[in-house]
C-alpha cells in the first residue's frame, strides 16, 4: 500500500523469508522492544529503528532467520525426549542444538551467515563469558555453544569471548575434544546428534553415564517410556507436538493427575478470594528497629565495594511510584495475562498450604488437672462439678514462627513472560504463606536510570575520578511489607507490568538491603529468596571500573550471608546459571517453571530441619 512506511514494508520482507526458510506458510513476525523469542509459529524479532540502520536490519534479520531455521531442521518432540534433566546440562544441550540447527540452515547461504553472526554478537555482549574471570565464571552452554559452531562451520568465536574462551578452551579440548569432533560427522541427523551431544555431558562430568536419556529406535514403544520419563522429570514434561503455548496446559494436567483432591483448583482459588487477612491485619508498623548486639545490621566495611554518591538512591513503595488508577489498570492486565498459568500456580500453592499446614497441627494432652476445658468431659461435670482430670492441655509444636522475602530482579532483561510470572507467582506465594501464618515481604531492584542517571552526572562534572565504584541511581521497590496483608498489597505488584520501569540491576547491594530489613524482623526465622536472571549488569558501573566489580561484590555478600547471617538464603536463576553464586540455588530454563520451582524451593526449606 503506497502509505505503507520502510519499516512496514521491511516487517512484510522478513515475514516472507522467515516463511520461506522454514517452509511454514503460517508463521507470523512481530517486531519487539523486549527479548526475541519463538513460541510456536510466532516470532518476535528486535524493533529496527525508523531509519532501519543497517546493524540493528542485520539483528532483525539473524534472530529471524535463527527462529524459521529452528522451525525448519529441529524436531521439538525428540529434542525433549532425549535432553537431561539437570538445568545446567540441559541448558548445555539447548545450546549446543542450537548451534547444530544454525550451522545447518546456514550451509551455503553467505546472507544468512552474516545475519546470524550479528545476532551471535548481540546475545554475546550481555552475555557473562565477557566477563568471566575465573574459568567457573564463563557459563558453559555459551562456551561450548560457540565450539561446536566453530567445529561445524569453521567461524572463530566473537572477539568480545576470546578472554573467557580462553579461560575453558584447553580443558574442555582435553575432556571431551573427540566428542567435538565427531558432532560435525551428524550435523544432518537429529537423532544421531543428540547421542554424541548427551555423551559429551558425560564426559564432561554433567551427568552421570547411568542417567543418560534413553532414546529407544524402535518407534512403537518410544513415546510410552518417555512420557513416564518426563512425568518423572516433572519440569520436562512436555508432550509430542509441543509449540510453546501448549506446554502451560500439558503441565497442568499434569497437576491436575498429581492433585490429592481433584478441585485443588477451585477450591483454593476460591479460598483465596475469601480470605480476611487476618495475620497482622491490623499491622501498619512496617519494619520494627533493628535488635540490639546483631553483627548483621552494618557489613559494608567486609567489601571491596563503593558507591560514588548514595544521594539519588530510593527506597520506595510501590504505590508512591504510579497513580492508583494506573496500578489497578495494571493489575487488571497481569490477572488476564496468566488466568491459565495462575491456576496451575494455585495448585502448586496449595500443595505447599497442605505441607506447611501439616507442620502446625495442632495436638493435646487430656485428661489434665488444669487448662482449657475439655468439651468432651462437659456432661460429666455438669453431672458431679468436682471431678478431676477434666481438662486439656495445648502441646507445644516445633515449627518456628517464620517470614520470607522475595526479592525480585527488577531489570530489563525480565522484561515480558519472566516478569510476568515472576508476578503472579509472588502473588499466589504470598496468599498461601499468609494462610498458614507466615508473614511474607516482596521486593524488587533495579535503578533509576540508563547508563548512570544522576550520580554518572556528578561524577561527570567533578572531572571524571578513577575508579569511582558504583555510579548509578539504585532504586528498591517495596512492593507489599512483611506486616501488610495480602488484600492491602495486591494491586502494587502490577507496577512490575509498567512500562519503563525495568531497567539495570546491582544486586550486591539489593540483597544487603533485602537482608538488613530481614534481620530487623522479630520472627524466629527468616528465609530470602532471590529471583533473577543472570549476573548484575550496569553499563555506567561496567565501563569506569573493573569488569567483575558488581559481580564480586555480589559474591562477597552472598558469602557472607550464608557463612555469617542467620537468614536462610536460595535462589532461583531465569535462563541463566545461578548455582555459580548461590549455594543452594536452581535454574530453570523455561520462565513457565517458575511458579512451581518457588513452591518447591520453599517446601524444600520448610521441611529442612
Amino acid at each position: 500500500m503506497p502509505t505503507d512506511t520502510p519499516l512496514d514494508r521491511f516487517k512484510a520482507v522478513l515475514g516472507g523469508t522467515a516463511r520461506a526458510l522454514a517452509d511454514e506458510a503460517e508463521i507470523e513476525l512481530a517486531f519487539t522492544a523486549d527479548a526475541p523469542t519463538q513460541s510456536g509459529k510466532h516470532i518476535k524479532v528486535p524493533m529496527p529503528a525508523r531509519s532501519l540502520p543497517a546493524e540493528q536490519v542485520a539483528e532483525a534479520r539473524g534472530f529471524a532467520d535463527g527462529f524459521a531455521l529452528r522451525l525448519k531442521h529441529h524436531d521439538i518432540a525428540l529434542h525433549n525426549r532425549t535432553a537431561p534433566g539437570d538445568a545446567v546440562a540441559r541448558a548445555v544441550f539447548d545450546a549446543v542444538e542450537t548451534a547444530r540447527v544454525e550451522a545447518l540452515g546456514a550451509r551455503g547461504y553467505a546472507g544468512i551467515t552474516a545475519n546470524l553472526d550479528v545476532a551471535l554478537d548481540m546475545r554475546m555482549r550481555s552475555d557473562p563469558i565477557t566477563r568471566a574471570k575465573s574459568r567457573d565464571e564463563v557459563p558453559l552452554s555459551t562456551a561450548l555453544a560457540l565450539m561446536v559452531r566453530e567445529r561445524l562451520t569453521g567461524a572463530a568465536p566473537p572477539p568480545a569471548t576470546d578472554q573467557g574462551m580462553a579461560l575453558v578452551r584447553d580443558w574442555i579440548e582435553q575432556k571431551a575434544g573427540s566428542d567435538l569432533d565427531a558432532l560435525g560427522l551428524a550435523i544432518d541427523d537429529q537423532r544421531a546428534f543428540a547421542s554424541l551431544a548427551t555423551k559429551l555431558l558425560e564426559d564432561l562430568d554433567l551427568i552421570e553415564g547411568d542417567l543418560l536419556p534413553e532414546e529407544s529406535d524402535e518407534g512403537g514403544n518410544e513415546d510410552e517410556g518417555t512420557d513416564e520419563q518426563q512425568d518423572d522429570k516433572g519440569d520436562e514434561g512436555e508432550e509430542d507436538g509441543d509449540q510453546g503455548q501448549g506446554e502451560i496446559e500439558a503441565r497442568g494436567s499434569e497437576q491436575d493427575s498429581d492433585s490429592e483432591d481433584g478441585e485443588g483448583t477451585e477450591q483454593g482459588q476460591d479460598s483465596f478470594d475469601d480470605m480476611d487477612g487476618e495475620p497482622g491485619d491490623e499491622g501498619e508498623e512496617g519494619m520494627l528497629p533493628t535488635r540490639p548486639n546483631r553483627p548483621f545490621a552494618d557489613p559494608s566495611g567486609q567489601f571491596d565495594y563503593k558507591a560514588w554518591t548514595t544521594a539519588y538512591d530510593e527506597v520506595i513503595a510501590a504505590t508512591d511510584l504510579c497513580d492508583a488508577d494506573e496500578l489497578v489498570r495494571l493489575r487488571s492486565y497481569l490477572d488476564q495475562q496468566l488466568v491459565h498459568l495462575q491456576g496451575v500456580v494455585t495448585k502448586l500453592a496449595n500443595r505447599l498450604q497442605r505441607r506447611l499446614m501439616a507442620q502446625q497441627n495442632r495436638s493435646w494432652d487430656f485428661d489434665q488437672e488444669e487448662g482449657i476445658l475439655d468439651a468432651a468431659r462437659l456432661a460429666r461435670i455438669v453431672v458431679n462439678p468436682t471431678l478431676s482430670l477434666s481438662y486439656k492441655i495445648e502441646r507445644e509444636t516445633d515449627f518456628r514462627d517464620t517470614v520470607v522475602t522475595l526479592l525480585i530482579d527488577n531489570s530489563g532483561s525480565m522484561r515480558g513472560r519472566p516478569i510476568s510470572i515472576a508476578a503472579i507467582s509472588a502473588d499466589i506465594l504470598a496468599r498461601t504463606l499468609e494462610r498458614c501464618g507466615v508473614k511474607t515481604e516482596i521486593l524488587g531492584f533495579t535503578t533509576r536510570a540508563w547508563k548512570g542517571g544522576q550520580s554518572r552526572e556528578t561524577w561527570l562534572a567533578a572531572g571524571r575520578p578513577p575508579q569511582p565504584g558504583r555510579l548509578n541511581d539504585v532504586r528498591h521497590i517495596v512492593y507489599k511489607k512483611a506486616d501488610e496483608p495480602w488484600r492491602r498489597a495486591k494491586t502494587s505488584l502490577g507496577l512490575m507490568m509498567r512500562e519503563g520501569l525495568l531497567k539495570e540491576n546491582i544486586d550486591g547491594e539489593a540483597l544487603l538491603w533485602a537482608h538488613s530489613r530481614l534481620i530487623a524482623r522479630p520472627e524466629d526465622r527468616k528465609i530470602l529468596m532471590v529471583i533473577s536472571d543472570g549476573a548484575p549488569v550496569d553499563d555506567s558501573t561496567l565501563s569506569v571500573n573493573s569488569g567483575s566489580y558488581l559481580e564480586r561484590h555480589l559474591r562477597q555478600v552472598i558469602g557472607w550471608i550464608e557463612g555469617k547471617s542467620p537468614v536462610e538464603l536460595a535462589a532461583i536463576g531465569i535462563g541463566h546459571d545461578v548455582t555459580r553464586y548461590y549455594s543452594r540455588a536452581v535454574t530453570i530454563m523455561d520462565v513457565e517453571q517458575l511458579g512451581g520451582t518457588i513452591i518447591e524451593q520453599l517446601a524444600a526449606l520448610f521441611d529442612a530441619p
